[in-house]
């Protein structure tokens, strides 16, 4: 049997930043590129604009806010019980796939399993009420006389969506919903080929990477995640302390020495969760600064030759970078020339 190739770190954060868009912006539909991520995280709503913006040339405002508005690109609570952006060709198979894993993570965290039937209710409730159109989470609320504690029972067996305007740029609280049957069109896919579509997807958008980066990323069981994986066309890797990474066949390899550009990320990016920890995209010593109690929203950070070197911020139409250690002159106006950029894309 001939050795595995053995990836250097800098040979991964290089694979991530060109799976991820972040080596050079691409002329992509949207949706093409949600495909190419692996879907976008979108807690906070101007972040999927951002992180389009940072990946796509010629990416506008109002693209994003069309592409929600004709369905062809979905917003809603998918991977690791967060909002997301997804294409519309994606939207099923991916819940169909996480859809009981995610059940059974939520019962486990919460110890609610006794409540179960009573769930089942709400969510009966809450599917014939939405049955009649897209319904805000107050009204939600207030015509099904529960408390906030219990909304999650509403959706938690019918798949919901975020319909817009709410959750775009112009209205970024993100919570009228409506049935995903009616908003993107009937159920077409099963748990098997969700799986298998969800899995590929990450390695493509995230990979080379190890069964438990995919569990961690995607809340599917180790065991599902092996069964399927043993019938994928995958390639093997390793670490050069030895640890078995798999990836798509095809997915770019980038040498570990091309040149990385400074690009602006927003909050709560996936490169930075701990998943992609084996790229150091976000440098041990400071996750901290990025993630912590006292920051449970995330910051906004900028990245040099494809790190994190510091956070930025948005106020009185500049956006304004903090490096975290003192940057060389050349990388320091690249910086600032991004910041404009950036700051008039917010504009």
């Amino acid at each position: 049997m001939p050795s595995q190739r053995v990836l250097t770190q800098p040979e991964l954060n290089r694979a991530l930043l060109a799976r991820q868009l972040l080596l050079e912006r691409v002329r992509l539909p949207i949706p093409r590129a949600l495909e190419r991520m692996c879907g976008l995280q979108d807690q906070y709503a101007p972040s999927g604009y951002i992180g389009l913006w940072t990946r796509l040339d010629g990416f506008h405002r109002a693209d994003l806010t069309h592409a929600l508005e004709r369905r062809a690109v979905i917003q809603a609570t998918l991977m690791r019980a967060t909002i997301h952006l997804v294409s519309r060709r994606d939207f099923w198979p991916i819940t169909t796939a996480i859809d009981e894993p995610l059940r059974e993570w939520w019962f486990r965290a919460t110890k609610r399993r006794p409540e179960e039937d009573r769930l089942r209710a709400i969510d009966a409730r809450g599917r014939s009420l939405l049955a009649h159109g897209p319904k805000r989470k107050k009204e939600i609320l207030e015509s099904l006389g529960i408390s906030a504690s219990d909304f999650v029972g509403v959706g938690f067996w019918t798949p919901l969506v975020r319909v817009p305007p709410s959750g775009t740029w112009e209205n970024r609280r993100a919570d009228l919903y409506g049935l995903a049957e009616e908003w993107v069109g009937p159920r077409d896919s099963t748990a098997d080929e969700g799986r298998a579509l969800l899995i590929r997807r990450y390695h493509a958008a995230f990979g080379p990477a190890s069964r438990s980066d995919v569990a961690t990323f995607t809340g599917l069981p180790l065991t599902t995640i092996d069964e399927v994986t043993e019938r994928l066309p995958l390639r093997t890797f390793e670490t050069d302390n030895g640890d078995k990474l798999l990836d798509v066949r095809g997915a770019p390899l980038p040498p570990a020495d091309i040149s990385a550009p400074v690009r602006f990320l927003p909050t709560f990016d996936a490169t930075m969760l701990v998943h992609a920890r084996r790229t150091q995209i976000l440098p041990e010593r400071y996750r901290p600064l990025i993630f912590s109690t006292k920051t449970p929203q995330s910051i906004g950070t900028f990245l040099v030759d494809g790190q994190v070197a510091g956070t930025w911020r948005s106020e009185g139409g500049r956006v304004t970078p903090s490096p975290f250690e003192p940057l060389p002159r050349t990388v320091r106006r690249e910086v600032e020339q991004e910041a404009a950029a950036l700051a008039a894309f917010i504009a």
